[in-house]
């Protein structure tokens, strides 16, 4: 059987190899292999002068008994070789687009925009919405102009921007939308997307978020999303939230525009933040130690805030309630995969509690294990989802997102689950298919209790620190905690470096 295995995948490289000869496939297309490797620099303008020398590359056959991944990789970068041409081609950069309609802007009255990297022929955009906070006061907004200008001004923007995690053009590193059109929006409105007023004689800024969301689809349609079927709506953290508030508003303008093919769809990253109250209370002086509720009151009135007409509805005069996930994400109507740690550092730093290196008090221990609780309770009607139990902020954009597992689901294969469950339900409106799970949420009850979690490193010595080294640290006590769990102390750690 592995014989007639290892030959089945030979004779398909083989006729591969043929097929990029005969130039149906480009190298562009094929770029295999699943492991990791480090990028091909592209042929020198020399070699280019000799395009009719066919370089010598020798293939390892033998790789096929041992590495398949190795084998294919080899594929790959024989494909290459063979056609420099091609090669030179390959560019996995996104370049930067500034607005037709420039009365749109960020903060400071520069043109917004936008990067983009076509994928001619897939019918399948991913449009991205930065996250950085944002600034709700005139005082906070100089103090964020001064220190964090690329969020408020596009004055200095690369020309290019290169896609990592979901973004990447790499199969490897993007195994399910890696021949996607890519399109990221830098956050320069501060904002949480929501704002639609200009910079004016009586406004210092502009804060027109919604507004910039809406003029890159008008432009992309110029650029083939006429001819797009699915639409993602991508972001994290506050790009996150700006997903749950502008899904509807993106889909309804298409339709509007005469589009009403394209399925748009919404994937909202460390986005769903919770109105709790805050393990200590302060003063609400910056958006660092301002309680989340009060500075979406105070930030919706200073951006002139949109947030979705139903939500609107449901809470009239109270539309702040619309930023947080929970509460818009019943008003919605397009289907939304929502990622969210349990544990989210930013969520954690507006609840004060911050973790400095120091070993935590009972308290605060006591409120992030019930911060986890809250999540879970927030998230339990949600149907498309994945909840890992691990401390940390912002994910599809990470170079490790492919690693992380729920259950043993890892979040790109989630991802394609839903795919696979829309296009079900919008044809036979079937339930999702068996042995492919869409919602995923971790039942343990500590932070990296998941074996899978990214790595944490001690911020007073950067060292790296395993699951119980980590638990000592936030002052969680072995002892303690396995007396009340009823078991032995030695069961416990047993159980806690497992993952279990």
């Amino acid at each position: 059987l592995r014989r007639v295995r290892v030959l089945d995948v030979f004779h398909w490289a083989v006729m591969l190899l043929g097929l990029i000869q005969s130039g149906a496939l480009g190298a562009r297309k094929f770029r295999g292999g699943r492991n990791p490797q480090p990028r091909r620099a592209l042929p020198s303008a020399h070699y280019r002068d000799r395009a009719e020398t066919t370089e010598s590359f020798s293939l390892d056959f033998t790789a096929v008994e041992e590495n398949m991944d190795n084998f294919m990789t080899q594929v790959k970068n024989l494909a290459q070789s063979l056609y420099p041409c091609s090669a030179q081609k390959l560019d996995y950069d996104m370049k930067l687009h500034f607005l037709e309609n420039t009365s749109v802007t960020c903060n400071d009255g520069t043109p917004a925009g936008y990067y983009l990297k076509e994928s001619k022929g897939s019918r399948r955009w991913l449009i991205f919405l930065e996250g950085g906070w944002y600034c709700f006061n005139k005082e906070n907004c100089n103090s964020r102009y001064e220190t964090m200008r690329r969020l408020m001004s596009s004055s200095n923007w690369p020309q290019t921007k290169t896609g990592t995690g979901i973004l990447s053009s790499l199969p490897e590193e993007n195994p399910h939308w890696w021949n996607a059109n890519m399109v990221f929006i830098p956050y320069c409105s501060s904002d949480v997307w929501s704002g639609a007023t200009p910079k004016t004689d009586q406004n210092d800024y502009a804060f027109m978020g919604s507004l910039i969301i809406k003029e890159v689809v008008k432009d992309l349609l110029t650029k083939g999303l006429d001819n797009a079927k699915i639409l993602l709506l991508a972001g994290s953290s506050a790009g996150g939230t700006g997903v749950l508030l502008n899904v509807d508003s993106v889909s309804e303008l298409l339709e509007e525009l005469g589009h009403t093919n394209i399925q748009v769809r919404g994937l909202s990253d460390s986005g769903w933040f919770l109105d709790n109250k805050q393990y200590r209370c302060t003063d609400c002086v910056d958006t660092i130690n301002c309680a989340p509720t009060e500075v979406i009151k105070r930030g919706i009135k200073y951006w002139a805030g949109v947030v979705p007409e139903r939500c609107r509805q449901a809470y009239e005069g109270k539309e702040w309630n619309c930023f947080f996930g929970y509460k818009v994400y019943p008003t919605i109507k397009r289907p939304v995969f929502i990622v969210q740690w349990l544990f989210d550092e930013a969520q954690l730093t507006v609840d004060n509690i911050h973790l400095t290196g120091q070993p935590v008090q009972e308290g605060q221990w006591r409120y992030i294990q019930n911060l986890g609780t809250e999540l879970r309770n927030t998230l339990k009607d949600v149907p498309a989802m994945f909840a890992p139990a691990c401390l940390s902020h912002e994910f599809i954009t990470r170079n490790y997102w492919t690693d992380v597992q729920v259950k043993g689901t890892s979040l790109p294969r989630a991802l394609h689950c839903w795919d696979r469950s829309l296009q079900e339900n919008s044809r036979n409106n079937k339930s999702p298919p068996k042995g492919c799970p869409v919602h995923l949420i971790d039942s343990c009850p500590w932070p990296h209790c998941n074996p899978t979690c990214p790595t944490i490193r001690d911020q007073s010595t950067g060292q790296e620190m395993n699951v119980i080294q980590f638990l000592m640290h936030m002052g969680f006590d072995v002892q303690k905690m396995a007396h009340q769990q009823g078991m032995d102390p030695s069961k416990l750690l047993g159980m806690l470096s497992s993952g279990s």
